[in-house]
C-alpha cells in the first residue's frame, strides 16, 4: 500500500474516498482513531492509502476531478 493523501480535511477525505470507490479503487484510511483521540488540535493527520498498482490512476483521477489539487 502507498500513501495517496495525508490531511485533516474530513470533507476532502470523504470526497476522494467516494471518487476512488466509484472508479473501483479500494482505499484504506489510517490514523482515523488516533486523530480523534488527540482532540481538536489537528496534530495527527489521517492517511489515505491505495494499492501500489492503483496509485498512478488514483492520482490522475484526483487531478482530473480537481485541477487545484
Amino acid at each position: 500500500m502507498k500513501e495517496l493523501l495525508r490531511t485533516n480535511d474530513l470533507v476532502r477525505l470523504s470526497w476522494i474516498q467516494a471518487l476512488l470507490s466509484d472508479a473501483g479503487i479500494e482505499c484504506l484510511l489510517l490514523d482515523q482513531h488516533t486523530s480523534l483521540v488527540e482532540g481538536s488540535i489537528s496534530a495527527i493527520q489521517r492517511r489515505l492509502m491505495v494499492d501500489d498498482r492503483d496509485l498512478g490512476r488514483a492520482r490522475a483521477l484526483i487531478a482530473e476531478a480537481d485541477p487545484r489539487a
